[in-house]
């Protein structure tokens, strides 16, 4: 295996104009070259810019790029002239032949129709960016000199992977297979557990590519949105991430318990909204989604212990109490949850003065009871003005525990 020389590490240039698409690209070419220096665009301008100061190793582009299309970004690139040619992989929508036959003559290096084929686009960049037989191992960066604990959770707030996977991914595809495909409701049930999966489909059935207008509030409705090749290329995409899971057996343990308590959230959510006739799947969603901060802050506390840093429970304890919610917040706004599903999220943890739907009443209602310590009762509960308000009363209250 070859240690990491940055001199001669690759350059590559990701035009997409999907984030979400955009960041699995990225994280396919790392998984083949970890050390590989990347710029990345959202549109073609963007692109012919980073082109006249850069010299790049790989350009990756989508033929539908904003302002200057992909096939215009190969146009001129081959108008430049490059010896050696640069390669360029064209990706695209397209399948017609006249398509094709537009793209040829700019001589792409690859054109390769979305949603892509994945272990193709790997073996691809694995024959531009590698040696014959060569390997290249990358060692975890270092904390700089001086950061303390605060100040990397700080930084790492506005740019978090999100929660760690806690779903076999890899198990649940293979589950979900079948000679016609992949079965988006085999991978529903396989995965529907499992908040950052949930999470990242929604955001990326939402994105502005899909062009829908209506937003989608549910795994299920994403995974018919995306179509069954990208949330496989989605859910797979997961699994390359760093710390992607949580080797820390500590860190772990505390995960574990977010887990359960999202899960019950989730199952009271579920079983309420099919008492008072309201849309279980959203509810289910909402309880399932509202412990994504603390998770993702847990991912970061273990990037700050491969970087160097020293834990103790004390450390994060107090790590989650002062970034959880900040964490959740951030997530839920950058990758642009649907405002409808981030207030039956928010009403779990308080409702304010104002006038809230019956789900939100739901959504706070299940949050008390997933709350409820082992010893105590539903009484306190059956007397909040939220179960008032939504005629729920101790013998409901009951049920509603022991289905638990």
């Amino acid at each position: 295996m070859t240690a990491v020389d940055v001199s001669t590490a690759p350059s590559v240039l990701i035009a997409e104009t999907d984030p979400w698409s955009r960041d699995l690209l990225k994280q396919v070419v790392l998984s083949v070259r970890c050390d590989a220096r990347l710029d990345v665009c959202g549109e073609g301008q963007e692109a012919i810019a980073l082109l006249g100061d850069t010299r790049y190793d790989l350009v990756i582009a989508d033929w539908d790029l904003s302002g200057v299309s992909g096939l215009d970004l190969l146009r001129h690139v081959r108008q430049r002239r490059r010896s050696p040619v640069l390669p360029f992989i064209l990706l695209s929508n397209r399948n017609d032949s006249a398509s094709v036959r537009e793209a040829l003559p700019l001589a792409p290096t690859a054109y390769l129709t979305k949603p892509l084929d994945m272990p193709g686009l790997t073996q691809r960049l694995q024959g531009l960016l590698l040696s014959a037989g060569q390997e290249v191992a990358c060692d975890v960066p270092a904390l700089t000199p001086g950061m303390t604990l605060k100040r990397f959770l700080e930084h790492r707030r506005a740019s978090s992977d999100g929660a760690p996977l806690l779903a076999d991914v890899q198990l649940a595809v293979k589950r979900s297979l079948n000679p016609g495909g992949l079965d988006l409701k085999l991978l529903e049930q396989e995965v529907r557990t499992d908040p950052q999966i949930t999470a990242v489909l929604i955001a990326a059935a939402n994105s502005a590519a899909q062009h829908r207008a209506s937003p989608v509030q549910t795994l299920a409705q994403a995974l018919q949105r995306l179509g069954p090749a990208q949330s496989m290329n989605l859910v797979l995409g997961l699994t390359l991430k760093r710390s992607a899971r949580l080797s820390d057996p500590c860190l772990a343990d505390y995960a574990e318990h977010y887990w359960n308590a999202s899960l019950h959230t989730a199952e009271y959510g579920r079983t309420l909204a099919r008492m008072l006739s309201l849309d279980q799947e959203r509810c289910y969603c909402a309880g399932l989604l509202h412990r994504l901060g603390d998770l993702a802050l847990l991912r970061c506390l273990q990037e700050w212990l491969q970087a160097g840093g020293a834990l103790d429970t004390q450390a994060i304890d107090e790590s989650l109490a002062e970034f959880g919610a900040a964490y959740g917040s951030a997530l839920r706004t950058r990758w642009r949850l649907p405002l409808e599903l981030r207030e039956l999220i928010a009403a779990i943890y308080h409702l304010g003065g104002g006038v809230y739907s019956r789900e939100a009443l739901l959504m706070n209602l299940a949050g008390q009871v997933a709350s409820l310590q082992p010893e105590e009762g539903v009484d306190a509960v059956a007397k909040s003005k939220t179960a008032r308000l939504l005629k729920v009363g101790v013998p409901e209250l009951e049920r509603l525990v022991k289905k638990a």
